[in-house]
C-alpha cells in the first residue's frame, strides 16, 4: 500500500486514495457530531423559539457577545441571526411603547 501523501487531482479523479495525516483528521472528526437542539444548533433554535418567547433572542445574544461560536463554529450564523432578532425587535418595542404613551397625551 502506498503511504503517499495525494495532491494531483488526476490520481484522486482516477480512485487512488490519499492517506490522511493526523492533524488533518482531528479537525474532521470536530464537526463529525450534530448540533445540540434537534441538530440546528443553539442560535437557529433560539431565533425560531425567539417568536413564541423573545427571551431566547437575548439568550442567544449574550452566547454571541461571548463568542460561544468559537466552540463550534458552525453556531455563529444562527447566534447572529438571533442577535439581529433581538435588535429589531427591541426598536420596535420602543417604537411601540413610545407612540403609547405619547398618543394618549
Amino acid at each position: 500500500m502506498d503511504q503517499r501523501v495525494s495532491t494531483d487531482i488526476e490520481e484522486q479523479n482516477k480512485g487512488e486514495y490519499s492517506l490522511i495525516r493526523k492533524d488533518e483528521e482531528t479537525e474532521l472528526g470536530m464537526f463529525d457530531k450534530p448540533l445540540p437542539c434537534f441538530g440546528c444548533g443553539i442560535g437557529w433554535f433560539s431565533f425560531l423559539l425567539g417568536f413564541v418567547c423573545p427571551l431566547a433572542w437575548y439568550f442567544a445574544t449574550v452566547l454571541y457577545f461571548m463568542s460561544y461560536y468559537r466552540r463550534d463554529p458552525r453556531e455563529r450564523s444562527g447566534l447572529a441571526a438571533s442577535a439581529i432578532a433581538a435588535l429589531v425587535f427591541t426598536v420596535a418595542l420602543i417604537i411601540t411603547v413610545l407612540v403609547l404613551v405619547f398618543s394618549h397625551h
